[in-house]
């Protein structure tokens, strides 16, 4: 089974930080894009950033300039390093990863994590 973990969600206040990982684990050969997503209460998931597995990079205009996302391929990890976040930004985060391959052959064509929390206020 593959399994993605996130980390690193909480409270903050306006103008803050955090950093949110990702670990894959499964006895994992080989994945593609890593991503995040996330949805707000009454909103439908929403892209947020995604990576591939070349390192290009993509990210929602709300996030722009103030997201970085970045991945540790060693790891099999995703992270998400959010600045001057607003609270709009309050939302469950979600892990994301496609096409991936287990050791054992097993392919999944994407996998999600169960979320971590973020919320910004004062």
């Amino acid at each position: 089974q593959v399994q993605l973990v996130e980390s690193g969600g909480g409270l903050v206040q306006p103008g803050g930080s955090l950093r949110l990982s990702c670990a894959a684990s499964g006895s994992i050969r080989r994945l593609g894009t890593l991503g995040w997503y996330r949805q707000a209460p009454g909103n439908q998931r929403e892209l947020v950033a995604i990576i591939t597995s070349g390192g290009s990079t993509n990210y929602a205009d709300s996030v722009k300039g103030r997201f970085t996302i970045s991945r540790d391929n060693t790891k099999i990890a995703v992270y998400l390093q959010m600045d001057s976040l607003k609270p709009e930004d309050t939302a469950v985060y979600y892990c994301y990863a496609d096409d991936v391959w287990r050791c054992t052959g097993s392919y999944y064509r994407e996998v999600w994590g169960q979320g971590t929390l973020v919320t910004v206020s004062s």
